[in-house]
């Protein structure tokens, strides 16, 4: 694995900028996560957890609107990383992406910090609601 790698996905409704660095892999999700838009970030997304290490924070404060194919693209997410021991926190969802998670229950499958500075530090730490 490289020391710092940069990545930038953008679609017209949504984009995802990948931050590799040594110990963790930082995914900035942004925009619409709809079945317009996941069909582009399914691919650059999970070829980047191929070659992750154990630590890996999705920052969804730039997600502004999210249905079930953006559900569907974060459980796939953590699907392919769960069998090698890679920890996805989520970081900073907005109100109404919490709101969802929370209703879906997918609030307690993944860890969520309040913020991406405390997922970065926080490590494989323990599960945390946003709420």
């Amino acid at each position: 694995m490289t020391d710092h790698v940069c990545l930038d996905v953008s679609l017209d409704e949504a984009g995802m900028t990948l931050d590799r660095s040594p110990g963790h892999l930082l995914i900035t999700l942004r925009g619409e996560l709809d079945i317009a838009s996941t069909p582009g970030l399914r691919g650059p997304l999970y070829a980047a957890l191929r070659d992750t290490g154990p630590h890996v924070v999705i920052d969804l404060s730039g997600v502004t609107f999210c249905d079930v194919a953006g559900l569907a693209l974060l459980v796939g997410a953590r699907r392919r990383t769960a069998s090698r021991d890679i920890s996805i926190v989520l970081a900073a969802p907005r109100p109404q992406m919490e709101r969802l998670l929370t209703l879906t229950g997918l609030g307690r499958a993944f860890t969520i910090r309040r913020s991406v500075r405390d997922a970065l530090q926080s490590g494989t730490g323990a599960r945390s609601t946003a709420a």
